[in-house]
């Protein structure tokens, strides 16, 4: 049985992923309907959407259940310490729920059908090079804005997904929930399950290494 407290938590956190993906996945369609076939100015409108959506979700959130809203982030706050482990299996589920959730009512409002697999090609070293280079700055962002508050932390996360849309090769997927919500969008943000795993296996990969960085620096403090 989940405790009140918890299972606040736990909604806010399937709310708040769902609207991230609603955010990516939504502005990622309409930006690449209404963008004449300009893929640049459809990625920037796709990143500018995603980041402010980010920034009010963290806000929104974050006296909730820390607005993770990625199990890259929670799996992070476990092994650096700081957050239960007992919380961690909702938690993730939340999250993967709520951005397979979000996906599925982005396709409903844009008249997109609701199921979908993804055919958006996205491999190759340089690929996993940039989901490795996007995590870790991400988790890096959010463990040096810890210390400021929330509003600065949310505009810092928000500024770095931002621009980590440009700078990365990969568009900067750097949550495991969000690859695996975009495997069901055949759509401007999508990526097919095959890509996928090396995208998941980077980002934990990167999560775990970030994590130990941060226990010893805690330590050595």
């Amino acid at each position: 049985m989940i405790k009140a407290p918890r299972r606040l938590a736990v909604l806010a956190e399937f709310t708040a992923t769902a609207f991230l993906l609603i955010a990516v996945v939504g502005s990622g369609i309409a930006a690449e309907r209404l963008s004449g076939g300009n893929s640049g100015l459809a990625l920037l409108a796709n990143a500018l959407a995603t980041a402010a959506a980010l920034f009010v979700l963290i806000l929104v959130c974050a006296p909730l259940s820390g607005a993770h809203m990625n199990p890259a982030v929670t799996l992070t706050a476990a092994v650096a310490g700081g957050f239960s482990w007992a919380e961690v299996p909702a938690y993730a589920g939340a999250q993967i729920a709520g951005a397979v959730i979000g996906t599925f009512l982005s396709h409903a409002m844009f008249d997109v059908p609701v199921f979908e697999v993804a055919t958006h090609v996205r491999s190759g070293a340089g690929q996993w090079l940039a989901e490795a280079i996007a995590a870790g700055g991400l988790l890096g962002v959010i463990r040096g804005c810890m210390s400021y508050g929330t509003a600065t932390a949310a505009a810092a996360v928000a500024a770095y997904i931002g621009g980590a849309y440009w700078f990365t090769a990969s568009t900067s997927f750097a949550n495991p929930a969000v690859t695996l919500a975009r495997m069901l969008t055949d759509t401007f943000s999508g990526i097919r399950p095959i890509d996928a795993g090396p995208f998941i296996a980077v980002q934990l990969l990167t999560a775990g290494v970030m994590a130990a960085l941060f226990r010893t620096l805690r330590r050595a403090a």
